[in-house]
């Protein structure tokens, strides 16, 4: 921890009143980003918490979809469910926006899956097992819970990252510019108390040289 002073400071009374000026603003300024740390420290566990539930879900999700389209292949032959997927077509909308958290930009994913049927999905009947109609509506699932854990992912992420930033924001002033300030300020108080000694004393003499020539 640094315990200096502010070099290049001229030790008068401007100075000290503008020291401690400076002293008052980064006291409040240290409060304001404390508590700014400790709002974001909260927000970035509320929502781990959805990350660790949201990242489950998917993964479960996407572990049922490879096992039902798994079985299909095993059953039907890779080409033909090859040949399959190339007749679905897209069917998801996605709208990226934002909102701020404390300050923090965070994505706002809006998606809109379209839901199929096994008859508009756009293979066909003969040549196909109701395990891979399963296995494609497993996957269309699987997509917007993927979609929703890139959103909160991205958000712990940039959390995270200004938590950080706040973290050596708070550090430097309490252990670096406000002890500087302080120091500074006692440094100038202590030489203006030396100088109207110094003052006083000359005063003094003075006053004894014109008594005496009296």
């Amino acid at each position: 921890m640094a315990q200096d002073s502010i070099e290049g400071i001229n030790p008068t009374r401007m100075e000290l009143l503008n020291l401690k000026n400076r002293e008052k603003l980064a006291v409040k300024g240290h409060s304001l980003l404390k508590e700014k740390r400790d709002a974001l420290i909260m927000e970035f566990f509320d929502i781990l918490d959805r990350v660790k539930g949201s990242r489950e879900k998917t993964e479960e999700k996407l572990k049922e979809a490879y096992k039902a389209l798994t079985y299909a292949q095993f059953i039907m032959g890779d080409l033909a469910v090859q040949k399959a997927s190339f007749a679905v077509k897209e069917s998801v909308d996605v709208k990226i926006e934002s909102r701020s958290i404390m300050g923090v930009i965070v994505p706002v994913v809006d998606s809109q899956i379209e839901s199929k049927t096994i008859a508009t999905r756009g293979y066909g009947f003969s040549n196909t097992l109701s395990r891979l109609d399963e296995a494609a509506k497993k996957f269309e699932e699987s997509i917007a819970l993927i979609i929703e854990l890139g959103e909160i992912e991205k958000t712990i992420y940039l959390l995270a990252a200004e938590i950080e930033s706040t973290k050596r924001r708070v550090n430097a002033l309490e252990h670096i510019m406000i002890p500087k300030i302080q120091n500074t300020v006692k440094s100038i108080e202590m030489r203006l108390q030396e100088m109207e000694r110094e003052t006083f004393v000359q005063l003094k003499m003075i006053k004894s040289s014109i008594e005496a020539d009296s």
